[in-house]
């Protein structure tokens, strides 16, 4: 993908290959929350998001240096790192045989505080986590990290055919999984 010139990263990034710790922190203050988001919402793990989101920026600093201004935006760039990890991520996860889940903390809320909420978010998330790899990367990127249906088919590398084509299909896996949900709001 090509830059306009118009990529609002491409001064921080300056700095950061310069050791500016204000840029670094400007940068991340700017990307972490997406990033994070993006992998909590691909790898339904909040500690490994934390690890993907350390992982992406390291590789951002390593490359800020080298950086090539008019090239794909950093933005763009940092989604692709962020996906790639996930999906490693994810491909090991396939690999580990085990007899049974490992022990997780329950980060959700207290269970006095709005018990209808969480298990509504725990539902929408589970569903979410059981959709194809690519339609949940296509619903990820276009209702959750914002994007359009340009720039997310650009960084899914597939034709905004393909991606709405997978928003569709995962939308309607969605609506079918949380079917029981829209039938008790009636």
């Amino acid at each position: 993908m090509a830059s306009d010139g118009n990529d609002p990263d491409e001064a921080l990034l300056a700095g950061v290959g310069r050791g500016d710790p204000a840029a670094v922190r400007q940068l991340l203050d700017r990307r972490l929350p997406r990033i994070l988001a993006l992998a909590r919402r691909m790898l339904n793990d909040a500690v490994e998001a934390e690890d993907v989101a350390q992982e992406t920026f390291l590789r951002a600093w390593k490359q800020a240096k080298a950086w090539k201004p008019g090239g794909a935006r950093f933005d763009t760039w940092l989604h692709r790192v962020a996906l790639n990890l996930c999906y490693d991520r994810l491909r090991r996860r396939r690999e580990i045989a085990t007899d049974s889940p490992p022990e997780q903390v329950d980060a959700g809320p207290a269970p006095d505080a709005g018990l209808l909420s969480a298990d509504l978010s725990r539902r929408v998330e589970t569903a979410l986590a059981a959709l194809p790899p690519r339609q949940r990367e296509a619903i990820v990127l276009c209702h959750h990290q914002g994007l359009g249906n340009i720039e997310a088919a650009e960084l899914m590398e597939i034709s905004v055919e393909a991606l709405e084509s997978l928003l569709s299909r995962g939308r309607r896996a969605l609506k079918a999984s949380l079917a029981d949900l829209a039938e008790a709001g009636r």
